[in-house]
């Protein structure tokens, strides 16, 4: 394969192969030099002739690898040469290598002894992050960004103590540099002039989307400094945020000229303090259609399309169906206002965006930021719609508390990527949204099951002005319509048996309706009645269901949430206070953190299937019937 750029870099022509080429004619396996790259050690006796064959030998293997599974195409193909370098200059693992978020190592992986990406991102395969269970030489896995460089200030101080000489490096993007986690630790590492920790700043310009505020517009400023010729010194006094923050600075150096970040590189892991690389590079850089995709560089793609699966007829997604409804919104309420954190595309925020560009605000990966301004934009009387994946709204339940909750702020939560996320692997999987969020307050937590109800349960979320509304929905494709039968309290009622009272109340959550009535089907062909009730708003508990469940004989609740505090927890709750003793079963994920495997395959290990559902169900309620038998022997004695 050809890629389809001159030696700089720039795009000549439009390679279209990825799309046309059937992918059994591509192996996405190393071939030349790379085959015999068993570890970091091999890159030492490279000439930088060979060096350059190598990245070229690299981009070729992700681009076949990664069209064809799925993953992070853009970001990957921007850090080659860096990650070349940084492997000959520093002696991973004894010395640190961290990479912020972790969505760049791919590189990272194949020269550190794991080449075969033909299960990248599935299960049994390699992750689509940095893991400690594939490797000694990945240090940390957590994919939220802008937190490598509290971990290398962790790790200096503690090879500062210890004085073993190991070196500590951190990779971060202009983009993470926007979270303000990052800025905290530059503040520290800045203060210990005497404790060397070498920061490489991987300056593309962009997360998904270019990347906003003054931030990059210091950055930009510095990128349009000269480096510095021969013979000049490298370190440049005075005149940027960093040196005024007590960091040395190198740069800014061209991240796709191995020799000049190799040279840059080395000159910073001899100084003996804080050091920061300012490398330009470009996300998508030797792939012309990665460079010539404007929306995000192709930032991450899907897996290649089945042979057999013709285009056209693709079901629409949450997020589209999001944000074709938010569009709708909008249109109608000149009042909404969009919020994200460096995230527009991919939580479906763009098309409002391009239709009400003013009314739109990307605060960078800035979450705790971004939460506090919508509830300020709320106090100014606008209604703030927050959407971003549900695991980041983690990273500012404080502000959620105590700026939104506390004080009565009508803002509107999409949490996009809730549930089991699948591939993303642990740290992206959103199973804990509904058990952190409950405990706040007066919040209002909607469920949708299919996307009728994602579009009527958002609408019914920005009326509310008095306190914090959630929306949550899966990864994924929308399934079916499922039109409810009727409604009791504010429940659609999915499935009611013809007799008045039924053995079963299967409380339904969200995406997991579908699975609910598999699982009443399955119950029915026994002998089981069921009732199957979609609470639509989960939090808080309907007001009908405790009355409800007193006429069954147990109540099962289905999330695809941790059961810890879940829903199931709620509905208990719910039945004790309303003094209902009727037996209960909750289903739902453990306390673990998932790892990287289709959402169905994670769904079954967790026990979510319609068979095991309803084999649990029946041997409760054949538990329960041998203990009332039991009882009344016992009373009758």
């Amino acid at each position: 394969m050809t890629l389809s750029t001159d030696r700089s870099g720039e795009a000549t022509r439009p390679d279209t192969r990825r799309d046309t080429a059937p992918p059994g004619e591509r192996s996405p396996f190393p071939s030349g030099l790379l085959r015999d790259i068993a570890g970091p050690k091999a890159l030492a006796g490279l000439t930088l002739g060979e060096l350059e064959r190598l990245a070229t030998e690299i981009r070729e293997l992700l681009v076949q690898s990664v069209t064809l599974t799925g993953g992070h195409l853009g970001p990957n193909l921007g850090v080659v040469e860096l990650t070349l370098a940084l492997h000959r200059v520093f002696d991973s693992p004894h010395d640190r290598i961290l990479f912020d978020t972790g969505h760049q190592v791919y590189t990272h992986k194949l020269l550190t002894g794991r080449q075969d990406f033909s299960r990248l991102r599935a299960e049994d395969g390699l992750s689509g992050y940095a893991s400690r269970s594939e490797s000694e030489h990945d240090v940390i896995e957590n994919s939220h960004a802008s937190t490598a460089l509290s971990w290398a200030d962790g790790l200096a101080k503690a090879h500062q103590v210890s004085n073993d000489g190991r070196r500590v490096v951190a990779v971060i993007g202009d983009g993470a540099l926007t979270g303000g986690m990052a800025w905290e630790a530059l503040n520290n590492i800045g203060g210990a002039a005497d404790r060397p920790i070498v920061i490489v700043l991987n300056d593309n310009g962009r997360s998904y989307d270019p990347t906003v505020g003054a931030l990059a517009e210091h950055l930009a400023g510095l990128a349009r400094m000269d480096a510095p010729g021969p013979g000049e010194p490298s370190t440049r006094a005075g005149g940027n945020l960093f040196e005024h923050l007590g960091l040395r600075y190198i740069g800014p150096v061209d991240g796709h000229d191995i020799a000049a970040v190799e040279h840059a590189l080395r000159q910073a892991g001899e100084l003996r303090g804080p050091v920061i690389v300012h490398c330009l590079t470009r996300k998508g850089h030797g792939y012309a259609p990665a460079l010539a995709d404007e929306a995000d560089r192709m930032h991450a793609v899907s897996a290649a399309r089945p042979p057999r699966q013709g285009p056209g007829g693709r079901a629409d997604t949450w997020t589209s169906v999001f944000s074709r409804e938010m569009v709708r919104i909008g249109d109608e309420r000149s009042d909404v206002i969009g919020l994200t954190a460096a995230m527009l595309g991919p939580v479906g925020l763009r098309a409002f965006a391009e239709a009400f560009p003013d009314r739109v605000f990307d605060a960078g990966i800035a979450e705790q930021h971004t939460v506090t301004s919508a509830a300020g934009l709320s106090m100014a009387g606008l209604h703030p719609v927050v959407a971003v994946y549900a695991t980041f709204l983690n990273r500012a339940f404080d502000q959620f508390l105590m700026d939104v909750a506390l004080h009565r702020c009508g803002v509107t939560f999409v949490l996009d990527r809730a549930g089991v996320t699948g591939d993303d692997g642990p740290s992206h999987n959103g199973v804990w949204d509904m058990s952190l969020l409950q405990v706040v307050p007066g919040v209002r937590i909607a469920a949708p099951r299919d996307a009728d109800r994602l579009r009527e349960e958002l609408r019914e979320a920005v009326v509310v002005r008095d306190a914090p509304t959630v929306v949550r929905f899966p990864k994924g494709h929308v399934g079916e319509p499922i039109p409810p039968l009727g409604r009791i309290g504010g429940m659609d009622v999915l499935r009611q048996p013809m007799e008045a009272a039924a053995d079963v109340l299967v409380v339904a959550v969200g995406a997991m309706a579908a699975t609910c009535l598999d699982v009443a089907d399955l119950l029915l062909s026994r002998g089981i009645s069921a009732t199957v009730v979609d609470p639509r708003w989960v939090v808080p508990v309907d007001a009908a269901l405790p009355e409800l469940a007193r006429s069954h004989r147990l109540v099962v609740t289905v999330e695809d949430n941790s059961r810890a505090s879940g829903v199931g927890a709620a509905v208990a709750q719910a039945l004790q206070d309303a003094d209902v003793d009727v037996p209960m079963r909750t289903f739902g994920l453990p306390a673990f953190f998932p790892e990287h495997a289709p959402r169905e395959r994670v769904l079954a290990a967790a026990g979510l299937t319609p068979p095991v559902i309803a084999d649990a169900v029946l041997r409760v309620l054949k538990t329960t019937h041998t203990r009332t038998m039991t009882s009344r022997r016992e009373h009758v004695r």
